[in-house]
């Protein structure tokens, strides 16, 4: 059964409102989406009953996905970034929720992201290994892909104070074992 809201006993950080720097986020469950706010999309990968971690150069381990470019479809954006970040390829992904984003800034990060409300994607879904990360120059630099039990996922995202990813990946997880059900 789809969770209509969220425990906000087991998901505090995401139950509250999030600050990243600039951005203010708010988290809402909800499939829908209205392409023309999406800024970014961000999935929680699965590799059978494991998920999908990566380290960036600065020793930090992150949540795969980004930035869309001019004119990319959500889902093609998903595709590029999986296999810029992970060397991945995924199976159709599940949808689960969205920051719906508001920036402090005067413009947008990129002229073609919606300003100064937007929303940032975030699904789950399986994926594979078909290749080596790709670090385009002008991304970021990852030098590690971990597949890990959920429970070692959570924790190295609440070692590095990142509670809103460790939540995330703990939905998602959460989510999956329903959808089996």
């Amino acid at each position: 059964m789809w969770m209509s809201s969220l425990n906000a006993e087991l998901f505090p950080a995401l139950s509250t409102s999030i600050h990243w720097g600039i951005i203010e986020a708010e988290f809402r469950l909800n499939e829908i989406v209205d392409e023309t706010l999406v800024s970014n999309i961000s999935i929680i990968p699965f590799v059978g009953d494991q998920c999908v971690v990566f380290q960036l150069e600065n020793g930090d381990w992150e949540l795969p996905g980004g930035t869309l470019e001019a004119g990319e479809r959500y889902m093609d954006g998903l595709k590029r970034e999986l296999m810029e970040e992970l060397g991945r390829n995924y199976d159709p992904i599940r949808i689960f929720g969205q920051f719906h984003c508001t920036s402090s800034m005067l413009e947008p990060y990129r002229p073609h992201i919606p300003h100064p409300h937007f929303v940032r994607i975030i699904g789950y879904g399986d994926v594979k290994l078909v290749g080596d990360p790709l670090n385009p120059e002008d991304g970021e630099q990852v030098v590690a892909v971990e597949v890990v039990e959920i429970d070692e996922a959570i924790r190295r995202f609440q070692k590095q104070n990142r509670y809103d990813i460790a939540e995330m990946y703990k939905l998602a997880h959460m989510l999956r074992e329903e959808a089996k059900l």
